[in-house]
């Protein structure tokens, strides 16, 4: 489990499970070419052919998406393509969608653009505000995720081109 915050929670999580971690802290890279740099080798140390983004909040660079191409997923609370960046709760609050959702995909060089492996949708209740609506997509993320995680690890998704086949 790699980190680019010190304090996060993940990192506690991961001691607790007994799985091993480790923090590059952004901050400490003179740019994202030498922090995705650094990624890709504490990855490829650890003996992984994947990435697992999760409340990673930094573009990736085309060296680091190359070096694990159609390996890195990433999780996003909207039905990518709508919504796309931060903020995407608020964003479909403001926009009165009724329906939004989680999206799974694969990461490239662009924000939240990569080809889409599964969603969820989740409606956009009367009287919701940011935190109601974020709980709800956070329990379908919770469920989605994992499954797609668990897919890609036993080789169950490919793609071909933009579309993603599964099995």
């Amino acid at each position: 489990m790699l980190s680019d915050r010190p304090g996060a929670i993940a990192l506690e999580r991961a001691r607790t499970a007994g799985i091993e971690s480790a923090v590059l802290p952004y901050g400490d890279y003179a740019s994202r070419a030498a922090f995705c740099g650094a990624v890709k080798e504490a990855v490829r140390e650890a003996g992984a052919d994947a990435l697992v983004l999760a409340g990673f909040m930094r573009v990736l660079d085309a060296g680091l998406v190359s070096a694990f191409k159609d390996r890195i997923l990433n999780i996003h609370p909207s039905l990518l393509p709508a919504f796309p960046g931060a903020n995407a709760v608020d964003q479909a609050l403001e926009h009165g969608v009724k329906v939004t959702g989680v999206t799974v995909h694969f990461v490239d060089e662009e924000i939240d653009h990569g080809p889409i492996i599964a969603q969820r949708a989740v409606p956009v209740l009367p009287g919701d505000d940011r935190d109601s609506l974020h709980a709800r997509i956070q329990v379908e993320e919770h469920d989605l995720y994992p499954r797609v995680v668990s897919a890609l690890a036993r080789d169950e998704i490919s793609l071909d081109g933009r579309r993603v086949i599964w099995g």
